[in-house]
C-alpha cells in the first residue's frame, strides 16, 4: 500500500495531509475510489484515523486524511477550533480529491467522527458526494451542552460560556487567545470534561505526538450555533450512521434524529462510550460495517 503526503489550500491556507491508496492501485485498469477523512473536536489526523483508512484501502477504497487550519503541520491559528472554519476545510478538502489524478474524483465519499460527523453532513449538504459515514456524530450543538451538562454537572454551560467570552474580549483587543482544556477529568473544567472523556481521549493520541491539550475557548460560544441535523434534508448521499449507546459527550439521541430524517440511512448501533468506537470489539464492528457500505456505494 501507498502513502503520499499532499498539501492543498484552504481559503489562504496550506492543509497539511496524506492519500493512501489500495496495493493494487498503480496496476489496476481505473483508478479506486476516494474517501475524505478527518477528526474531531481538537484532535489530528494520526490518532487511529489511519487504522480506519488502512481497512477501507483493503476494500480497495483510497483514503485523503488532513488536518485543519491549525493543527498538525497546516498552517492557521495554533489548535483553534472553529466547525464553521473545519466546514471550509472540508470543502477544500473534497475540491481537491475530485482533481486527484491518483483516484476516481467521481466516486467520493466522506468519513468523519466526533465533532467531524457532524462536518460531512454539513459537507454532503454542500457538495455531491457518492456515500457519507457519520461516526459518533456531534449534530446539535443546544442538545449537545443539554447531555454535557448532565454529565458533567448543571455548572458545565456556565463555565464554558464565562471561558468563551474572556477569550472573545481578547480577541477584540488583539490579545492573545484565552485558552482552556480540551479534554480533562470531570473536577476540572474542559471543553470535554465527563467521566472517562480524559483516558478514551488520550488512548487515541500517539505517544510521539506533540499535540497540546488546550485550545482557544472561543469555540464554547460556537457550540450551541452550530447544528448539522439541520441540514440532513439537503443531503442525498447514503449515510451510515454509528451510534454509541452509552455516549456521555454527543447524545445518542441526536444521532438518531439524524437518521430518521433521512429515507437513506443505516444504523449501528454499538455497546460503548464515545472514544470505545477507536479500538476493540467496537472498533472492528464499527469499521468492518462502513468499510462494507463504502464497497456497496463506491465500487
Amino acid at each position: 500500500m501507498s502513502v503520499r503526503s499532499v498539501e492543498f489550500d484552504s481559503e489562504g491556507q496550506t492543509l497539511d495531509g496524506e492519500l493512501r491508496l489500495p496495493g493494487d492501485a498503480a496496476d489496476g485498469d481505473e483508478d479506486p475510489p476516494v474517501v475524505v477523512m478527518a477528526h474531531g473536536f481538537g484532535a489530528e489526523r494520526d490518532f487511529r484515523l489511519p487504522a480506519y483508512a488502512d481497512r477501507f484501502r483493503e476494500s480497495g477504497v483510497a483514503a485523503l486524511l488532513f488536518d485543519y487550519r491549525g493543527f498538525g503541520d497546516s498552517e492557521g491559528t495554533h489548535q483553534l477550533i472553529d466547525p464553521f472554519r473545519h466546514r471550509a476545510d472540508w470543502l477544500a478538502a473534497v475540491d481537491f480529491a475530485r482533481d486527484l489524478e491518483a483516484v476516481d474524483g467521481d466516486r467520493v465519499a466522506l468519513w468523519g467522527s466526533s465533532f467531524s460527523g457532524g462536518h460531512v453532513v454539513e459537507t454532503a449538504a454542500r457538495r455531491d458526494v457518492e456515500a457519507v459515514c457519520s461516526q459518533v456524530p456531534f449534530v446539535d450543538g443546544v442538545a449537545t451542552l443539554v447531555h454535557l451538562a448532565r454529565n458533567s454537572g448543571v455548572e458545565y454551560p456556565l463555565e464554558a460560556t464565562k471561558h468563551g467570552l474572556v477569550d472573545a474580549v481578547r480577541g477584540l483587543f488583539r490579545r492573545g487567545p484565552h485558552t482552556v482544556p480540551i479534554v480533562g477529568p470531570p473536577e476540572e473544567f474542559a471543553m470535554l470534561n465527563t467521566p472517562g472523556a480524559e483516558a478514551g481521549y488520550r488512548d487515541i493520541v500517539p505517544a510521539d505526538s506533540d499535540w497540546e491539550n488546550a485550545c482557544p475557548a472561543r469555540v464554547a460560544l460556537q457550540v450551541p450555533r452550530y447544528r448539522p441535523v439541520s441540514r440532513a434534508s439537503e443531503v442525498d448521499a447514503p449515510l451510515f450512521v454509528t451510534v454509541a449507546r452509552e455516549d456521555r459527550i454527543v447524545p445518542p439521541s441526536a444521532a438518531e434524529r439524524l437518521a430518521r430524517r433521512l429515507d437513506h440511512a443505516e444504523v449501528l448501533r454499538v455497546d460503548c462510550g464515545h472514544f470505545g468506537v477507536y479500538d476493540g470489539a467496537p472498533f472492528e464492528r464499527a469499521v468492518q460495517e462502513q468499510a462494507a457500505f463504502l464497497e456497496r456505494h463506491l465500487q
